[in-house]
């Protein structure tokens, strides 16, 4: 069960922060903690590990960067050289910047040293920071363990780890990095685990190295923001590009964010809404580390109004006044819509998230569905697109997770793969993607205001090409 708190906790005064935490709050124009911070803040402040479950955009950082701050002041020492007291892995360079910018923020009538390292640049800005002294070490798992290695980094003091954005780094192929990392700090320490999602995976992970932990679930996980407007397009794959510039061009969108599945198709999509008039820049992997973090700070400014992403880009952004997200393509992940859409709808703002399906997108949409516990409306059904509905299938226990999803579920494939010879004497009988017993039928005429719609099937027109191009 979630943690409980008492109801009189109702401002981080009550939370028993000291002063120079209190005055740093309250220059970030903070009045009311979050509920993860009313839940979290009292039990770290009183040492116990943790394992936290809440959406994007909930607080969280705060929640743990506060009383780890606190924590610091108790003992204060001088920084030592390459060795951190707090060792803070998260998934992504993007995260960590942030991450390390908050504790930096919350903590700067403390003089803690915060240093930051992550891959995708030099290693010689970061060796000097930390030879300099550290106290809290935000870091990326590939970088960290590089440094490490060459003796730039020692963790046999850390006192607090804090795993952020778990179920990301089991995406993102990490966790054998994170238990390298786990087996070369203390055993005696206080750990926090936070998750957006709760996969397996993750759950048996937590088990493992937390003692005796405080849980915290602000909503179930996988639980789209409530103040997010959610609604689909049925569109051609040839007709996207068009629609695209048609929604964008609306005077209502102020800031957008556009997800594609892949690199060359987020340089794409940004091209062809330039070709047409609207000023967009992309974001993703391929890009320096010195080219991402101007497309942000741009973005962030509002000097571009629109940047075109791939999921790198879909967790521990935090970009206020975000006021549209657009899934060019659906992701063939379930979880990530949730981590996709949850860019805005941020801090009690409203938001809309707009998704462009195909007819070879149509089981992706199914699976989101179904992880989401809801239909999603549609907006519109736009000429060229022929997929055909049909009728949900009824929900048998939880959502899976990427991890727990059989082997036949729908994927985009990775290259082109050359077509097996056919037999001769039985050639095989023509399957739809949508797996035996599949009878599909018309799909009704949309209508822009209905609030839902039956589940949509897979169309049967072969080889899916991943959109733009595979390889993410």
């Amino acid at each position: 069960m979630a943690a409980s708190y008492p109801r009189s906790m109702t401002n981080f005064q009550s939370l028993g922060l000291i002063e120079p935490l209190l005055r740093a709050v309250a220059d970030e124009g903070y009045v009311e903690p979050t509920p993860i911070q009313l839940q979290s803040i009292p039990l770290l402040l009183a040492g116990r590990d943790l394992l936290g479950c809440a959406k994007t955009g909930t607080g969280k950082t705060a929640a743990f960067a506060l009383p780890i701050l606190q924590h610091l002041s108790k003992s204060r020492r001088r920084a030592e050289p390459r060795t951190p007291r707090v060792l803070v892995v998260v998934p992504t360079r993007e995260l960590a910047a942030q991450v390390a910018d908050s504790f930096t923020t919350y903590g700067a009538r403390m003089q803690v040293s915060v240093a930051v390292i992550f891959g995708g640049v030099g290693q010689g800005s970061q060796v000097a920071t930390l030879s300099r002294g550290v106290e809290v070490l935000v870091a990326t798992p590939g970088r960290l363990l590089d440094l490490k290695a060459q003796g730039h980094v020692r963790l046999e003091r850390v006192e607090v780890l804090v795993l952020d954005e778990a179920d990301q780094m089991l995406d993102m192929g990490f966790i054998p990095d994170v238990r390298r990392i786990l087996s070369a700090v203390p055993k005696q320490r206080q750990t926090l685990l936070f998750s957006a999602t709760m996969p397996p995976v993750i759950a048996k992970l937590a088990e493992g190295i937390l003692s005796n932990p405080a849980k915290v679930a602000i909503t179930p996980p996988a639980t789209t923001a409530e103040l997010v407007d959610q609604s689909v397009y049925f569109v051609s794959r040839a007709a996207k590009a068009g629609l695209l510039t048609k929604l964008l061009s609306k005077p209502e969108v102020e800031r957008a964010l556009i997800f594609t599945r892949t690199k060359r198709g987020a340089d794409r999509v940004a091209k062809r809404l330039v070709q047409d008039g609207i000023a967009a820049q992309a974001i993703h992997g391929n890009k320096s580390q010195g080219q991402r973090e101007r497309t942000l700070d741009a973005f962030r400014e509002g000097r571009t109004r629109i940047l075109v992403a791939t999921d790198i880009a879909a967790r521990g952004l935090d970009i206020d006044g975000l006021s549209h997200v657009v899934n060019y393509e659906i992701p063939n992940v379930p979880e990530q819509y949730v981590h996709r859409i949850g860019r805005t709808g941020r801090a009690g703002a409203s938001g809309i998230a707009i998704s462009l399906c195909d007819g070879e997108e149509r089981a992706y949409l199914l699976d989101i569905e179904r992880t989401i516990r809801r239909s999603i409306p549609i907006a519109g059904k736009l000429d060229g697109d022929s997929g055909h509905a049909r009728t949900p299938r009824p929900q048998q226990g939880p959502p899976r997770s990427r991890a727990s999803r059989p082997p036949h579920s729908p994927r985009p494939p990775q290259a082109p793969r050359r077509p097996a010879p056919k037999p001769a004497q039985r050639p095989a009988p023509a399957r739809s993607p949508g797996g035996a017993g599949h009878k599909p039928h018309h799909a009704p005429r949309p209508s822009p205001t209905h609030s839902s719609h039956p589940h949509p099937s897979t169309s049967s027109h072969g080889h899916h090409g991943g959109g733009f191009g595979a390889g993410i």
